[in-house]
């Protein structure tokens, strides 16, 4: 089911202006927030809370919370807790995060791939109410299990972007976030990788693939989409601008390219309630279309 998201960027803004931009997107009603945590600018798991508490309906995605910053049972028990208060809307999403910034934090790992491969399914596991034993190089666990799981598991999303891990994204996750400033045609690459090792692992249930878009509305947006994109080739092709039609209609091909959730990323700092509203917009013509 094709769906459409907008994100809160920690990049140009900040913390206090979290509760005005929460409002705003479910003034606008859109389907779904996504928020990171970068460090050192904002944490995941309190936002989302917080942002669920403040609303009714919208969902929050975290793409991503850095697993190196925190063991796998404290991270299904931040799960647990706030899909048993809030349930159905929470997406949550894990990574291997910015290995210089782990470094900084004295978390950094030897091998991310493994860890992401140790890490995923035990959460997976934890937050569906298994008891988890599990001797690895980075997760260790002994007969852990959550007194009190959610009673239906969220999906579990992981980051990827390089082959290796794509492929492993499929394998582990039920989701995956792709980054932004990718053209339709890389994703649908991205895509393929992603489902042809789920089928390999003989994942038969669906996975649901996210990407984040760079996109501008109003004035000039042709011209800040682009410069958002940077300098990578066929810019033009790596970002959607214009009225939420123009979106929309912009947003198909990644569609058609196999993505599930088209996320909006604004492409500059701004009245962050036009962006959502416009962004609300778009979600009504796509789920209309």
């Amino acid at each position: 089911m094709t769906r459409i998201g907008a994100i809160f960027n920690p990049y140009t803004h900040t913390p206090d202006e979290f509760h005005d931009a929460v409002t705003a997107a479910e003034r606008a009603r859109l389907p779904e927030l996504w928020i990171w945590e970068d460090c050192f600018r904002q944490s995941a798991f309190a936002t989302a809370g917080a942002a669920l508490a403040w609303t009714e309906s919208l969902r929050i995605g975290i793409g991503i919370a850095p697993m190196p910053l925190r063991n796998v049972a404290a991270t299904a028990m931040e799960i647990a807790s706030i899909e048993r208060l809030f349930p159905g809307r929470l997406l949550p999403g894990v990574g291997h995060g910015v290995l210089e910034w782990m470094g900084q934090a004295g978390a950094r790992v030897a091998s991310p791939l493994t860890l992401m491969r140790e890490y995923v399914p035990a959460l997976r596991g934890l937050v569906a109410g298994e008891q988890v034993t599990t001797t690895g190089r980075y997760v260790t666990l002994d007969a852990v299990q959550l007194n009190h799981p959610p009673v239906t598991p969220p999906p579990v999303y992981a980051a990827a972007e390089g082959p290796k891990t794509l492929r492993l994204s499929g394998e582990v996750a039920d989701g995956t976030v792709l980054d932004s400033g990718h053209t339709a045609a890389e994703y649908q690459t991205a895509v393929a990788a992603i489902r042809g090792a789920r089928a390999e692992a003989s994942r038969g249930d669906g996975h649901d693939v996210v990407a984040y878009v760079v996109t501008a509305f109003g004035a000039d947006s042709e011209a800040r989409a682009i410069a958002d994109v940077g300098d990578k080739p066929d810019p033009a092709e790596r970002a959607l601008w214009g009225d939420p039609a123009q979106v929309a209609a912009g947003a198909r091909r990644y569609f058609d390219a196999g993505v599930d959730d088209v996320v909006l990323l604004p492409a500059s700092r701004g009245d962050i309630a036009e962006f959502y509203a416009a962004a609300g917009e778009v979600a009504r013509i796509v789920v209309g279309a």
